[in-house]
């Protein structure tokens, strides 16, 4: 079956014309790279409203606080090793020790950059912004899911993190669907109890392709879509842990820090014991190529997990 395909980037920057034609306190900011994040579809729209700040990150954070100690809703965007890596002492102090009304919208997250290298792979913005004191992470999906969360981080006060990739995505979810969304409250995909999937952002499209290939197994996964790292859904996650018989996690990001780090640490909290492993990059720098032969390189694509499952399960 040829799955649909939208790019979740174009709608990141539908949705933020959609707000701004409904709240004029929205203004959108980014780092020359508006035609790559799709806010230059805001700053069409409204060029009052859209701020070009250059190649100046840093000052891109500091002056989207500033927006918002007056009362507006600020969205910064670049891609994602901009947004955390290099801003990161803007963020920590502007933002998350300020507790400043800032929505950080990343795009180009994780190894799925490809061709770009080591430089441009961001595999631990998450993990960066998941330690800061009052941000809530977030990792879209899909285009459908993309434009719910990004309304809901228009809705909510505080300090926001989102990111996703930079390619065109299956659409795996209709606006019913998520008619329910809610930022810390993690989607039950598919249903099984012999093995639990976790996962967030780019890696949900193989995660369900890997479920497909153990059920022609018999082995019956139970698929979760953590969209929300924090706050994580820790009840999703213990009442899994009691009904399966094993947790598996996949992202798009170093294993150290990240969605992984954060369900393992709830599981030891609790006092947990089950059978456990993280799918996603090792403690390494990635090499440059397609990102097709990078995810079987890395052994993030669908029958290496399902092989994975498989191993775990014996």
């Amino acid at each position: 079956m040829i799955k649909e395909m939208y790019n979740p980037r174009n709608a990141y920057g539908e949705t933020l014309v959609k707000l701004g034609l409904k709240n004029e306190n929205i203004v959108v900011l980014d780092a020359d790279l508006s035609k790559s994040t799709k806010t230059i579809l805001f700053a069409k729209k409204f060029p009052e409203r859209f701020f070009e700040m250059g190649i100046a990150e840093a000052n891109m954070v500091s002056t989207a606080a500033g927006f918002a100690s007056c009362g507006k809703t600020p969205f910064v965007s670049t891609f994602a090793v901009f947004a955390t890596g290099r801003v990161y002492d803007q963020i920590r102090m502007d933002v998350a020790y300020s507790n400043a009304n800032v929505k950080i919208f990343a795009t180009h997250g994780g190894i799925s950059v490809g061709k770009d290298g080591a430089s441009h792979q961001m595999i631990e913005d998450i993990s960066l912004m998941r330690v800061l004191p009052n941000m809530t992470v977030l990792a879209p999906s899909d285009a459908t899911q993309t434009r719910k969360l990004v309304e809901l981080m228009a809705q909510k006060y505080g300090p926001m993190y989102a990111r996703i990739g930079r390619a065109d995505a299956p659409i795996l979810y209709t606006d019913n669907d998520l008619k329910d969304i809610q930022i810390g409250k993690a989607i039950g995909v598919k249903d099984g109890d012999d093995v639990t999937l976790i996962s967030c952002g780019t890696m949900i499209d193989p995660i369900l392709d890997a479920q497909k290939l153990l059920y022609k197994k018999g082995i019956k996964a139970r698929v979760i879509d953590m969209h929300t790292i924090k706050p994580l859904d820790t009840k999703l996650i213990l009442r899994c842990a009691k009904e399966t018989n094993a947790i598996i996690t996949a992202e798009e990001h170093s294993i150290i820090g990240g969605l992984g780090s954060a369900v393992a640490e709830t599981l030891a909290d609790n006092r947990i014991s089950t059978k456990f492993k993280r799918i996603g990059i090792q403690d390494i720098f990635c090499e440059s190529g397609d990102p097709k032969d990078l995810f079987e390189k890395y052994k993030m694509n669908d029958k290496h997990i399902a092989t994975l499952v498989e191993n775990l399960l014996k």
